[in-house]
């Protein structure tokens, strides 16, 4: 694949004139995804995709075409110069971009995170084997995915990851189900069982007579996958520079000297996720872009444009500014002990519907969802039903935030609408104090 990236550059350098360039950015994979319902295989599938996204450049005018391949170099020869044909036709017809800006130099890159998989189906059999019994409903997306940027100048970097994404519910009645996930590079037929064996447990749980709460504020553990949820939202806009600088962010107060519990750190953490260390200007990224330090907002993810528009520093920044490899660092609770610590309350095993009710406080709402329930004495008494929490970022992960989890889990992202997208979350459990329902 990486031959077939570089025969599209070199078609491309032959194709520009004199006082243009272009970039160039790739995206391919090669999945399988199997889709189980009550135990069961119910649709099985491959997807293989190759797509080219071609910006030509004269002076400061540019313009951009995406285009999809079939495979085929000689074909693709002819189609990509037709595509320089109809960019360079738009070009005398475009305005001066002021805040266009690309790589001084040249920097190219190789990497490959080849991921030790059994075959998709040894997978799927794995699973259904040890859910025998049980009303399991998931879907797996397996295999590599590309991506690939040139420019120009000579620039060539390249990053493949094959990676595995399983996701699944033991479902009991109604609403009541227990979600899990296993994710990764490499595939361990131990961690399978313990995952499955632990969903087992927690089904057992959930199987018994639920309990209704009154609205109030409660003591709470987040397990990591209810994290994510509260992380993926603070990634919509929340570290992104452009929306720091012109006061939108959610975390704006941060700016002016709010902060967050002094146990929390976060960081874009490319080294350790599985995005590629490039983005879609030729910009290289940092192994690490430190956030938030000791409970304070330390830095911010500055693109390009911004860099140009706000007199920033780019760091490697996406146009959208979001994190795609987002970690928040572990505490000193070991996750075995969670639920001793917690002593009586919620252990919340996953949110959902997740917004913000008043985005410059910082303030989320959401449901409770799947296995959540409610702890005595450190033992599990009964599953809860859902419950609306409406509470600050400020007051969960600042003043009430007791301890985080020694282990932090890789989650990597489950959307593949159009192409599977290669970001991820790095996440500890939180105890909290309290935290506030409202319905």
């Amino acid at each position: 694949m990486e031959g077939y990236f570089q025969e599209l550059a070199a078609v491309l350098d032959g194709a520009i004139r004199a006082g243009e360039r272009y970039t160039a950015t790739f995206a391919g994979e090669d999945s399988d995804f199997v889709r189980m319902n009550q135990g069961r295989v119910r649709q099985p599938g491959s997807a293989t995709q190759r797509r080219l996204t071609v910006r030509l450049i004269a002076g400061r005018r540019h313009a951009t075409h995406a285009l999809s391949l079939g495979g085929d170099p000689a074909r693709d020869a002819v189609e990509l110069a037709a595509v320089v044909a109809r960019l360079r036709d738009a070009l005398p017809d475009l305005d001066d971009d002021p805040h266009l800006m690309l790589p001084d130099g040249v920097v190219s890159t190789r990497a490959e995170r080849a991921g030790d998989l059994p075959p998709s189906p040894a997978i799927v059999d794995a699973v259904l084997a040890a859910a025998h019994g049980e009303d399991l409903v998931g879907l797996l997306a397996a295999g590599p995915v590309y991506r690939g940027f040139a420019n120009s100048e000579g620039q060539r970097n390249w990053h493949a990851a094959t990676t595995f994404n399983l996701q699944w519910s033991l479902y009991h009645q109604a609403d009541k189900a227990v979600k899990s996930t296993y994710a990764g590079f490499a595939w361990d037929p131990g961690t399978l069982a313990a995952k499955m064996a632990e969903a087992r447990e927690r089904l057992a749980l959930i199987s018994r007579p639920p309990r209704s709460l009154e609205p109030g504020k409660y003591r709470a553990y987040l397990s990591p996958h209810a994290m994510e949820e509260i992380a993926g939202l603070l990634c919509w806009g929340g570290f992104s520079g452009r929306a720091l600088a012109t006061k939108q962010s959610a975390l704006a107060r941060m700016h002016e000297g709010e902060r967050l519990h002094e146990r929390v750190r976060i960081a874009e953490d490319t080294a350790a996720g599985v995005a590629p260390s490039f983005q879609g200007d030729g910009f290289a990224r940092p192994d690490e872009v430190p956030l938030v330090d000791a409970g304070a907002l330390v830095g911010s993810l500055v693109s390009p444009r911004t860099a140009r528009e706000f007199s920033l520093t780019a760091n490697g920044a996406n146009g959208d500014e979001m994190p795609e490899s987002l970690a928040i660092s572990g505490g000193d609770l070991p996750a075995r002990d969670a639920l001793a610590a917690l002593d009586t309350g919620l252990a919340i095993g996953n949110l959902w519907y997740l917004n913000y009710s008043d985005r410059p406080a910082c303030r989320m709402t959401g449901m409770t969802r799947f296995a959540t329930f409610w702890v005595e004495g450190g033992k599990v008494v009964a599953p809860v039903n859902v419950l609306r929490f409406d509470d600050t970022i400020y007051r969960m992960l600042g003043t009430n935030l007791e301890s985080l989890t020694t282990e932090t889990e890789l989650l990597l992202e489950p959307n593949t609408y159009g192409e599977r997208e290669l970001r991820s979350l790095r996440l500890p459990g939180a105890l909290v104090s309290e935290i506030a329902f409202t319905l």
